[in-house]
């Protein structure tokens, strides 16, 4: 595959992962959670918990990740909790319920890591983690002009 379509299998590969992951969960008894929740969920667990840095992250609208974890909130997964920074503001924080569901979905994690060692092989699967790991730096802002440059608009 050209290297410049290498966004596709990523793509496919997260798509795949969380697709598995709602499998999961639904066999569990768990509500179904959308994307949006889930990435909502990702950057909770990874320590983003302010909503205007969620949807920094995101790259979407304060009023869309509001709206998402209002929707969490409701289902019992997260909890809204007074910023211990500035008490103007709230923070988002993963609830008892939450938590008890974070614990599925690592076991879900889990499983289907070792499902894709038996499918693409241990190695395979470790280089993938390894490149995905690594320091990319920041992403890049500046471009030399190739030919295709030329052929456009």
């Amino acid at each position: 595959m050209d290297s410049a379509y290498l966004i596709v299998p990523m793509l496919q590969g997260f798509f795949w992962f969380d697709e598995g992951l709602q499998n999961y969960l639904r066999q569990k008894g768990w509500p179904s959670v959308t994307r949006p929740q889930s990435m909502v969920m990702v950057n909770v667990v990874l320590g983003v918990t302010r909503p205007s840095d969620i949807a920094r992250a995101l790259g979407v609208t304060r009023q869309a990740v509001h709206t998402t974890i209002n929707g969490m909130v409701e289902i019992g997964l997260l909890e809204l909790a007074d910023d211990p920074q500035d008490r103007r503001s709230k923070i988002v924080v993963i609830s008892e319920q939450g938590a008890k569901m974070r614990e599925h979905a690592r076991r879900a994690t889990r499983l289907m890591c070792e499902e894709l060692a038996r499918r693409i092989g241990p190695e395979r699967l470790e280089a993938l983690r390894e490149a995905l790991a690594a320091d990319w730096g920041p992403p890049m802002a500046e471009f030399e002009a190739d030919e295709a440059d030329a052929k456009q608009i």
